[in-house]
């Protein structure tokens, strides 16, 4: 009988001391890690700093020929995986880096893996209509390699019958069979992008830290009227207009051939006010700054441009500095420091903060939905 109860005293000191680290773990955020890919780690130690973790530890490289190689460099057994990759820089390698490393918390027995995508790639290529076809002979820039000659276009082909592919459905599918659970995105191209998934998709929108920015940076902001650069743009400007009780316009464009705006139409009254352009994107930055001669043309005293992803390729910055803006204001789901230096028109917002937010949301299980409408402080 002694020796029965020795035993049993000794699996009691046994399990309290194996309990005391559970409750410590419980005390903080407990099963979640948040790794970060190449694209932007900037903007990965924002969010974990926010929700006061350490950033997950992960190696990546590249074979002599090119394949990409991730390791993870600790446990993610039964743990909520969050990767924070973006679309932009070398967007094809970021994105099969972040498949391979979504893969590679999953067959690791991770029980949840969410992609971080702040800007989605591909998401321009979302519909199959007549802007699908070739452009005319001379229209589009070309280069050479290993003799087949490569057309680039800036997504304004000539109206043809079309043999387009719906990309943003192929990149769905990859996440998904990846073994991605859920994706948390932000201001997508085209809203219906998240029907291409049978996964949970949370599309946040800049919309509130861009209002808090031009009430606390625009201090004429009751004057001013938001504009559209183009028409599919109007329903989020009518929403910032709204918000902000001030008018709205919008710019027509029309188009005679690819990569060159034949002619613009602005539709409203901007004589006298500041004009805010706000769009989801901008790449090469003509059309924005096209907009802002038309705008300067119809009287407008000032002129910003609001941009959710500032891509800024190829003559982007150069046009940048020759145009009229005030400001070029992007949030930096992009990483923006070398824009910010070679242009000092461009202003950045940081949206880090509401990353952090839907990340712990998540985790936890509650409401996402505040973050439409609100900026967390």
């Amino acid at each position: 009988m002694p020796v029965l109860s020795e035993s049993v005293r000794a699996k009691s000191l046994l399990r309290s001391k194996l309990e005391k680290p559970n409750t410590y773990i419980k005390s903080r955020m407990p099963n979640i890690k948040v790794f970060s890919g190449t694209s932007h780690p900037d903007l990965a130690q924002r969010i974990v700093d926010r929700l006061g973790i350490d950033l997950g530890k992960v190696v990546t490289k590249k074979f002599s020929n090119l394949e990409t190689c991730v390791e993870i460099g600790e446990s993610v057994r039964g743990e909520d995986v969050y990767i924070v990759q973006s679309g932009s820089g070398e967007v094809n390698d970021n994105l099969m880096e972040l498949l391979i490393m979504i893969n590679a918390c999953k067959i690791a027995s991770a029980s949840r893996v969410t992609a971080v995508i702040p800007c989605f790639p591909y998401a321009r290529q979302d519909k199959k209509d007549k802007a699908g076809g070739e452009t005319t002979p001379g229209s589009a820039p070309t280069t050479t390699y290993k003799n087949y000659e490569w057309k680039f276009r800036d997504f304004a082909p000539l109206p043809s019958t079309s043999r387009a592919p719906i990309s943003a459905k192929l990149v769905a599918n990859m996440l998904s069979v990846a073994g991605a659970d859920h994706i948390i995105t932000m201001d997508l191209h085209a809203s219906q992008i998240q029907g291409f998934f049978d996964i949970p998709v949370d599309n946040l929108y800049a919309e509130p830290a861009v209002l808090k920015w031009i009430k606390e940076n625009i201090p004429e902001w009751r004057n001013s009227i938001i504009v559209s650069p183009d028409a599919g743009g109007a329903k989020r400007v009518t929403s910032i207009a709204d918000r902000l009780n001030v008018e709205f316009a919008l710019i027509h464009k029309e188009r005679k051939k690819a990569n060159e705006v034949a002619s613009m139409v602005l539709v409203g009254d901007v004589k006298d006010r500041v004009a805010i352009l706000v769009d989801d994107m901008a790449d090469t930055c003509g059309t924005i700054c096209h907009a802002a001669e038309k705008l300067m043309e119809a009287g407008a005293t000032k002129v910003y441009a609001i941009l959710t992803h500032g891509i800024f390729s190829g003559p982007a910055i150069s046009r940048i500095n020759n145009a009229c803006f005030e400001a070029v204001v992007v949030t930096n789901t992009i990483p923006q420091d070398g824009h910010m230096k070679e242009c000092p028109k461009v202003r950045c917002i940081d949206v880090s903060m509401m990353f952090a937010e839907a990340v712990r949301r998540t985790h936890n299980g509650e409401s996402v939905s505040y973050l439409f409408s609100n900026v967390p402080y």
